[in-house]
């Protein structure tokens, strides 16, 4: 394949566009005319928006309608949805797109199926008697369990929980969200005790409610998402007795979803009201796996990084888990069901990417819009020295420091808006430097080229700031909403619009852009090693004593 590259220093870098030249000498080709004419609808819920897209048989966007709901944040650390409104939300959004759809001249029958993907750990209870939620939905970002971490990290067996879930004790799994809310929430804990406790991430309510509620009451999660719980087993994909029994867990009193594949025309079941009433959901994916499926990441060594709320670097390892000896998280990549085995990935995770932005934007006022951050970034040369650990959740990998806070290192009167803009852009790409270099070392192999997508990639300036800083080629897609596109991929295999992962290759694929290091590795060397101080230096702020719940 011919590509051209860039090479774009100062301080609005303008890449070059990745030529396509399709190999038509073997593999299966997409027969576009015919594609053009299935449609796939994407629930894409996140963590501060919800959206809908339908996808042509390309995976090109014909119609879509996205929402933004309400951040609750009810004490320092503390982050909670409503699980209403968050349904409302994609109520809301099908019904917009939908109608959009309609006065395109199609016709809702065109629509074959609808795949779903969600924002993951997110954690919901609800009364399984009468379907109404116990409590707001605690979102993934929530660090207000940082002393139960703590406390289960000295418990006996805590070291034998990586190897068999694929994940470290930290605030970030659904597990220690819902072992708050038993000890905290009297009405989860009664629920608990009579065995009328229903649990489940994003995709489990959202299904739940579409088919029907407690009228038909399908309980159901996908591979990718139950291996964000911490009570999945990594290797054989079902629920862990040794992992109930560490959280001191019943399972017995609890109604968890049934685990399926990704993919399936039949466990997902149907939208049983709105105006798509009765078409089948058959793809569910949590959104970081969908972003890695939406950037075609089949093969073994194909990386892709989002840089959304969070920012989340997925690296596939294959048909065999690897278990990370340096920080990073094993999970679930994707499972398509049928004969195909579940593929795995290497993950690193930030807490802190576009949420960084909106923190300059709607607490300090730097900017009036998110997409402004890049013209403030670029109205100065550099950093001016000042390094920027958006530690407001902790630090995830391959750090793992709970206690770390948001700080500033550097501030001088010579310090601008511009410097601080420009520093928390550089905060989320040097957090990836330090995913890569621990994926390096976990794998044996170094990645040559990243996929991006997420909002901050939108940012030219942010992207060739990243490519400087890791040293090796980002590419960026035209059409960035992978994450949905994934599910409806997922959906889309269900049904048998494609049928091997082949046929996908050209799918988003047109007028892509690559970002070329400009930067010598001695200067990126430099300043990777002034963030690793920081980042140091960020930890301990407070004694336990002093958390107050945060």
């Amino acid at each position: 394949m011919g590509i051209e590259r860039s090479s774009a220093p100062g301080a609005d870098p303008q890449p070059i566009p990745k030529e396509q030249v399709i190999d038509t000498s073997h593999g299966v080709q997409l027969n576009e005319n015919t594609l053009k004419k299935f449609y796939i609808g994407s629930i894409d819920q996140g963590t501060t928006s919800t959206r809908f897209i339908i996808f042509d048989g390309v995976g090109q966007p014909v119609a879509q309608h996205q929402i933004e709901f309400a951040q609750h944040y009810p004490h320092s650390g503390w982050h909670e949805h409503d699980p209403k409104e968050i349904l409302s939300s994609v109520e809301q959004c099908i019904e917009n797109a939908t109608q959009l759809f309609i006065d395109q001249g199609h016709h809702i029958s065109d629509i074959k199926a609808v795949g779903i993907t969600n924002q993951r750990e997110t954690t919901m209870v609800w009364d399984t008697n009468t379907g109404e939620p116990l409590h707001n939905a605690i979102a993934w970002p929530d660090t207000r369990t940082k002393e139960l971490v703590r406390e289960l990290k000295e418990k006996e067996g805590a070291e034998k929980l990586h190897d068999i879930c694929g994940l470290p004790l930290s605030t970030y799994p659904s597990s220690v969200k819902l072992i708050w809310l038993l000890r905290h929430v009297d009405a989860v804990k009664q629920a608990y005790d009579e065995g009328r406790l229903s649990f489940g991430t994003m995709d489990t309510w959202l299904l739940y409610h579409f088919n029907g509620g407690k009228k038909n009451d399908l309980h159901v999660t996908d591979a990718t998402n139950a291996s964000r719980t911490m009570f999945m087993n990594l290797h054989n994909l079902e629920y862990d007795d040794r992992l109930f029994d560490f959280f001191g867990l019943e399972r017995a009193k609890l109604n968890l979803p049934k685990i399926v594949p990704s993919s399936c025309p039949t466990s997902f079941g149907a939208l049983t009201y709105g105006p798509l009433k009765g078409i089948k959901i058959a793809g569910c994916l949590g959104d970081q796996s969908a972003a890695l499926v939406g950037q075609q990441g089949f093969k073994i060594g194909s990386a892709k990084n989002t840089y959304g709320t969070g920012c989340f670097l997925l690296y596939n390892v294959g048909e065999q888990p690897v278990i990370s000896k340096h920080g990073l998280l094993a999970t679930i990549a994707y499972h398509f069901g049928g004969k195909r085995k579940p593929v795995y990935a290497l993950e690193g995770s930030i807490a802190v990417a576009g949420s960084g932005v909106k923190f300059l934007m709607n607490n300090l006022g730097f900017i009036t819009h998110s997409h402004k951050i890049s013209d403030l970034a670029a109205s100065v040369e550099d950093n001016g020295g000042c390094v920027f650990v958006t530690a407001f959740s902790g630090l995830f990998a391959p750090y793992w420091i709970d206690d770390a806070k948001g700080t500033i290192f550097g501030i001088t009167q010579y310090t601008e808006r511009g410097h601080i803009a420009r520093a928390t852009l550089e905060a989320t790409c040097f957090q990836t430097k330090a995913i890569l270099d621990a994926m390096e070392l976990d794998s044996g192999h170094k990645l040559a080229e990243l996929a991006v997508d997420g909002g901050m990639s939108n940012s030219n300036l942010c992207m060739q700031t990243q490519a400087n800083i890791i040293g090796i080629p980002v590419d960026r897609p035209a059409m960035r909403e992978t994450t949905a596109l994934g599910a409806a991929i997922a959906a889309g295999f269900a049904v048998d619009i494609w049928k091997e992962f082949d046929e996908l290759k050209e799918i988003n694929q047109k007028d892509r852009m690559v970002f070329e290091p400009s930067m010598s590795k001695e200067e990126s060397a430099k300043m990777f090693k002034k963030w690793g101080r920081a980042v140091q230096m960020c930890r301990g702020w407070l004694d336990s004593d002093e958390t107050n719940g945060d």
